[in-house]
């Protein structure tokens, strides 16, 4: 599999399925610009330590070249500048990744939209909608001056999973929605240029965050299970950046289009595994295991 030659841009690359995403093209050859509002000199309201810098340099070690870019993807002049300067310094686009999120500090768990604080809930359709349709609308016409590009609009669950089960606040819930619906607009818009529009959901992400918040790193994550058994269908964020990856070497990928995948489906289709060498396939977990009510056990599931 090679994406020599090919043209990424991760929005939203700072972290997370971002940077997993950013470092798995770059390991296929791809030049890849990766944007976020995190830098070395200034952080956003995360005031967490990973920044865009750093994920270009992990690009550019795992074998691609890796290009940061400051942007705030709400700012519509700031996303027309990067594509701009995408168009002058490369002349192609040839793969976007709208991972752009930013919402995890401001969604309340179970709550009803009057209980919910008002100010966070629509800042956060804000940061998980407008962010991406921003961005489309200034990227995709350079990506399809090319027959053949890809856009990857980055949820959580699949669309199958998320049409029966609440996603934990109303707004929190339609952010995630609407991403879905949107890559099936958008393919209908790309199908006359031969490009292709998926949504795509990692499973239950090793994140930098995810690690945090349960006390352990990525060599020790089995310990968090004692506390919350079913993280052991969890996986890294390498582990989507390699659906991304299989999906952009696919000279057939059209058949996709329009569709919600997950990491762990293509990775039956794929071949490829997560950095351990399994396939977890959280999406068929949840409802099969965890919403059963069955033990934690994911035998079978990777």
């Amino acid at each position: 599999m090679t994406l020599q030659g090919k043209v990424a841009l991760v929005a939203g690359g700072t972290r997370g399925a971002g940077r997993g995403i950013a470092v798995e093209l770059g390991a296929a050859g791809a030049t890849v610009y990766v944007t976020g509002r995190s830098t070395r000199a200034q952080q956003s309201e995360y005031a967490r330590p990973e920044t865009i810098e750093e994920t270009a340099e992990l690009v550019s070690a795992s074998g691609g070249k890796g290009i940061a870019v400051q942007v705030d993807h709400l700012v519509a002049e700031d996303v027309h500048r990067l594509v701009e300067r995408i168009r002058t310094e490369q002349g192609r686009l040839d793969i976007l990744v709208n991972d752009i999120w930013g919402g995890e500090k401001l969604f309340e768990w179970n709550k009803p939209v009057w209980d919910h604080n008002l100010d966070n809930g629509l800042r956060m359709l804000r940061l998980g909608i407008d962010t991406h349709l921003i961005t489309a609308h200034h990227a995709l016409p350079l990506l399809i001056e090319r027959p053949g590009g890809l856009l990857v609009e980055v949820t959580d669950g699949t669309a199958e999973y998320n049409a029966d089960h609440y996603r934990l606040s109303p707004f929190y819930d339609l952010a995630k929605v609407a991403v879905t619906r949107m890559a099936w607009a958008h393919a209908k818009d790309l199908a006359k240029h031969d490009a292709t529009s998926v949504s795509l959901t990692p499973g239950w992400l090793r994140s930098e965050m995810m690690l945090e918040a349960f006390g352990v790193s990525e060599d020790n994550w089995r310990d968090a299970t004692a506390e919350v058994p079913h993280f052991v269908i969890s996986e890294t964020p390498r582990f989507v950046g390699r659906a991304v990856a299989a999906l952009a070497a696919d000279p057939d990928r059209l058949r996709w289009s329009g569709q919600s995948l997950s990491s762990g489906g293509l990775a039956q289709v794929y071949g490829f595994t997560d950095l351990d060498g399994s396939r977890p396939d959280a999406w068929r977990y949840v409802p099969e295991v965890q919403d059963a009510g069955k033990p934690a056990d994911a035998t079978g599931y990777r």
